[in-house]
């Protein structure tokens, strides 16, 4: 063959294997996954094919929770990624055991007002936690101004926010990116870092994907990134705590169940306050109900009981939800602001027992 006509082959070839491999669609870098240091930049994953809109790449499932962890009104991306061949292992009560080289990814935006919440997002940052051999890994990346992509941020970072519809007027704060220490705060468990999130209860729900609305549960063990899910009719859901049309009680318990029991639960890191919050803790003095705290200090506010039923005002729980003072406020990561319409929802269900 001519030398010309075996660059032309050579040529035809490459171009033929691109257009394979971009016809199969953006692919996830498992070795950025796996490697000892995690990628400067976002894009080294390579989970999204569209990250500035958040159009995740082929393989990687976006996903919501029936109810949030409140971040200071911030808005959630959720997605999740399970290597080619592999499957996290369903549980009916805590989250899903998966496979090394998963990787579960959340962004933070922010919007200019509360009112138009998909209007104009201001990506702030992405959180990754990646599966390896030795365990979970967190790491956060800070968005850039032209919001092309997130840089990796070990020591943190804090973001100036400005948001309208919380009160009268826009309301200024600082958002802070954790640290690699930080994420542990929350997401430790017997001193290993574990999701928190994707629990049965969270995800049994519908998620409006592209090729229409379906079950979470189902798509996550059709797509084979799930084994051992039974029927979404026969697993476990919290209500959205926003839905009024649910019961009140567990309305409530849905919202302490996500913002708190990842500490407040029989084998976290507040095990020693005996105030345990998991949705399905069935004692009432183990929820706070007449139970009188471990110790009384700043925190408590001269209030003699955790919950005292039929008195809001009377209870250490709605005290230190609604305060923003650091070493009062619960939960003490994660937020500068109140969530004022889930202290209305507590204090509905406090008011309510008797």
């Amino acid at each position: 063959m001519p030398d010309t006509d075996r660059v032309v082959g050579v040529v035809t070839a490459a171009l033929a294997a691109f257009l394979q491999f971009t016809s199969l669609g953006h692919a996830v870098s498992d070795e950025a996954i796996l490697a000892d240091r995690p990628p400067q930049l976002l894009s080294g994953f390579e989970f999204f094919a569209d990250a500035a809109a958040q159009v995740p790449a082929d393989g990687v499932i976006p996903y919501d929770l029936n109810t949030p962890l409140f971040s200071d009104h911030a808005r959630k991306h959720r997605f999740v990624y399970v290597p080619s061949g592999k499957a996290a292992t369903y549980d009916p009560t805590e989250a899903f055991a998966f496979p090394v080289g998963s990787a579960l990814v959340k962004t933070f935006a922010f919007p200019a007002a509360l009112d138009a919440p998909d209007v104009d997002l201001r990506l702030i940052e992405t959180r990754v936690l990646l599966r390896r051999e030795d365990g979970w890994q967190a790491w956060a990346y800070l968005w850039n101004d032209e919001q092309t992509d997130a840089a990796l941020k070990i020591a943190g970072a804090k973001v100036p926010v400005t948001l309208s519809g919380i009160a009268d007027g826009p309301v200024s704060f600082t958002y802070s990116v954790p640290n690699k220490n930080q994420c542990k705060g929350c997401h430790a468990l017997s001193g290993e870092i574990v999701p928190l999130g994707p629990k049965a209860r969270n995800l049994n729900r519908d998620y409006d994907y592209p090729e229409g609305a379906h079950n979470q549960l189902a798509t996550w063990s059709e797509s084979g990134a799930l084994s051992g899910a039974p029927d979404p009719g026969d697993a476990p859901s919290v209500p959205d705590w926003r839905d009024e049309s649910a019961p009140l009680e567990a309305r409530a318990r849905a919202w302490l169940d996500v913002n708190c029991a990842h500490c407040h639960r029989r084998e976290g890191p507040a095990s020693n306050s005996g105030l345990f919050l998991t949705f399905d803790e069935s004692d009432p003095v183990a929820l706070g109900i007449g139970k009188r705290p471990v110790a009384a200090g700043r925190g408590s506010g001269d209030r003699a009981f955790d919950v005292k039923p039929g008195d809001p005002d009377g209870s250490i729980l709605i005290h230190r939800v609604e305060s923003t003072e650091p070493g009062v406020m619960m939960p003490e990561l994660g937020r500068v602001l109140a969530d004022h319409d889930a202290v209305k929802l507590l204090r509905e269900w406090i008011s309510s027992l008797r």
